[in-house]
């Protein structure tokens, strides 16, 4: 009994459980277990721009999340640095619909660094768990690490993602070494935010990076460059900065025509200090003037202010709630570049894992990205699991009828943009994320909105899907666009026959749009859905895709 109770002191004083000391933990090396990824852990090296994934993402139901890991020597860590920020780690996690929470977490000191979290929840559709996305210690780099939990509990690796990166180069104090914690820094903050990858370039912390940052940037099919103009104590004079600047503006422009985004900061830090007010102010009048003068031989310049009214915590350093005022203004322009579309949209774009038991929804979209970037298809067939469970390629192991989807589509170069369980806002994320990127279709055929019956009305579903019309006619302007009206299905025929005459109607004034009216063939006299073509009165079964085929084959010639 003695031997029990100091068991469970000593987990409790380690912040953990007994029945946590006696599981046996599973550890998980990202060098050696993680996809492959251009960018890897190194060691920190004094003087060099270091180029890095600040964040590593992984699956896992595990009830605790424990980390180990050494940093390569003090990583420059310097005293404005919270010690959280400077060494610790930092947890994310996204549920089934998309929504994301921070997982709280403890740190323990030692030669080897171990962070912990525990008690996970999770609230999802299935027991697969959910997606975490971790951050790394900003401004110092990882020598090693092991991601562990309880024997058991499933975890995988999730694949570097193959959407453009917004690429950031900026001196270590902006990029997040004074933030509290990692989640914390304003490019991770933008990360969330954003929801796509976000590269960073250190310049160590002197503000100016050398001769070779500009080039380092462009090695990556950038969506945006962002550079951090904040100069360092040892700034340059006003005509050498200026030609440095010009330089890697041009630098960049002969090997991209992503947008770039030239970023100031006004009295960041520097409330109490005039010198460092004037000089802020006086780089900034400087970027100003270099940003008017090369829009006249340069197109997607732009040139960005951050005012923080918040003091730092010295005279280069930003404090959370600077961090978060940053992360927030570069959030509406970088956004305004990108995803010009938002404002205008009344659902709100998001990725999903409702169902993990069959699919994995965000390797899907890496490989569909591939497979795009590859193929460049002609015909697109857009939608959710009516369309992702009929055959074709990327392949699914659930297909229902791929030898009817292949006699459709023979010769045609066809791409299956379909995903289980996919919403309208889910469609429309896909869209904004580059899934109709880098081709030109020739048609598309879409089939979406079952999936909203239950949690949106009528009135949204259509206006949903109308906003995503525009959306697709934006990404592929030539395109003829093909919206099937949502399925019949059991006990909705009713509903379904009125909101679908309702979308008809909403579509009728948009050039190069048709609507296809598969119902009728789907249906009987009595209106009700002939069940021997459906799998579970929703999915059609193979006598049903051999149907929806035979009506689709016209729109094909």
């Amino acid at each position: 009994m003695k031997k029990i109770v100091k068991v469970w002191m000593l987990a409790v004083l380690l912040g953990g459980t007994a029945a946590d000391l006696c599981a046996q933990t599973v550890w998980h090396d990202p060098e050696a277990e993680r996809p492959q990824s251009a960018q890897r852990m190194q060691p920190a090296t004094d003087g060099s721009q270091t180029v890095t994934e600040r964040y590593i993402r992984f699956i896992t139901n595990a009830p605790s999340v424990e980390i180990r890991y050494q940093m390569a020597g003090t990583g420059g860590v310097r005293p404005c640095r919270a010690a959280a920020g400077a060494g610790g780690m930092d947890l994310y996690t996204t549920d089934c619909n998309g929504q994301q929470q921070r997982c709280e977490g403890v740190c323990q000191s030692g030669d080897t660094l171990r962070w912990i979290s525990r008690e996970l929840t999770y609230h999802n559709t299935h027991q697969e768990g959910n997606e975490f996305t971790l951050f790394l210690p900003p401004g110092n780099n990882v020598r090693w690490m092991q991601i562990g939990v309880p024997e058991g509990s499933r975890f995988s690796f999730l694949r570097p993602s193959a959407e453009r990166p917004v690429v950031i180069c900026s001196p270590s104090a902006t990029l997040g070494a004074c933030a509290s914690r990692p989640g914390m820094a304003w490019t991770n903050i933008l990360q969330r935010r954003l929801d796509m990858p976000v590269i960073c370039m250190d310049d160590s912390g002197n503000g100016e990076a050398g001769e070779n940052c500009f080039a380092q940037m462009t090695e990556t099919d950038a969506a945006v460059f962002v550079i951090d103009c904040k100069p360092g104590r040892n700034g340059k004079e006003t005509e050498e900065f200026r030609k440095w600047l010009e330089k890697g503006i041009r630098t960049i422009r002969t090997r991209s025509k992503a947008p770039i985004l030239l970023v100031t900061h006004d009295c960041m830090g520097c409330r109490n200090s005039r010198t460092g007010a004037k000089d802020l102010r006086q780089a900034g009048r400087e970027v100003q003037a270099v940003c008017e003068a090369m829009r006249k031989e340069t197109e997607n310049l732009f040139c960005l202010t951050v005012r923080k009214p918040e003091a730092s915590t010295n005279r280069i350093s930003a404090t959370d709630r600077s961090m978060e005022q940053c992360a927030d203004i570069c959030y509406q322009k970088i956004a305004e570049l990108l995803f010009p579309e938002l404002g205008s949209l009344s659902f709100t774009p998001c990725r999903q894992h409702r169902d993990s038991y069959t699919y994995r929804w965000t390797d899907r979209h890496e490989e569909i990205l591939e497979y795009n970037a590859k193929v460049k298809p002609e015909i697109v067939m857009l939608g959710n699991s009516i369309t992702h469970f009929w055959g074709g390629l990327p392949f699914e192991k659930r297909r229902v009828a791929d030898d009817i989807w292949q006699e459709l589509f023979k010769g045609r170069r066809t791409v299956n943009l379909g995903y289980g369980w996919d919403r309208i806002e889910n469609i429309q994320w896909r869209i904004l994320h580059g899934e109709l990127d880098g081709y030109h279709a020739q048609k598309i055929f879409m089939m979406l909105g079952t999936n909203n019956l239950d949690i949106n009305t009528d009135e949204e579903i259509v206006r949903g899907i109308r906003e995503t019309v525009s959306l697709i006619t934006g990404k592929q302007p030539q395109v003829q666009l093909y919206v099937v009206r949502i399925l019949p299905r059991r006990d909705r025929e009713d509903r379904l026959r009125s909101l679908n005459d309702r979308l008809e109607r909403a579509l009728a004034d948009l050039p190069r749009v048709q609507v296809i009216d598969l119902s009728e063939a789907l249906t009987g006299k009595d209106g009700k859905i002939r069940e021997e073509l459906f799998s579970d009165g929703l999915h059609p079964n193979h006598e049903g895709y051999r149907i929806i085929a035979g009506h689709l084959k016209p729109f094909l010639e």
